[in-house]
């Protein structure tokens, strides 16, 4: 599977699920960029089929309507969409 890793601060555990071509996921990673935080995510989009269904499976069990980005953190909180306040807040910024 392709998840991809962003170096930066460590606040724990942050998972961000998005699609290459949604422009609310690309803000997500430009935020957690500007905030120097250190993340994984997935391009759900570009994954082989076998994978996405997997992936999709897991988004799901946080995120019921499967809508991007979705953002876990420490596999306790989920933040849906591009909501700037409380990732700040979530991750301490």
């Amino acid at each position: 599977m392709n998840v991809q890793h962003i170096a930066g601060k460590n606040v724990g555990s942050v998972m961000l699920y998005t699609l290459s071509t949604c422009i609310w996921c690309k803000k997500v990673k430009d935020l957690l960029g500007q905030l120097g935080m250190e993340y994984s995510y997935i391009d759900v989009d570009l994954l082989e089929e076998s994978e996405k269904s997997k992936v999709v499976d897991t988004i799901k069990k946080w995120n019921p309507t499967c809508s991007f980005p979705t953002m876990v953190i420490n596999n306790k909180k989920c933040i849906i969409g591009f909501s700037e306040d409380e990732i700040k807040m979530e991750l301490g910024k």
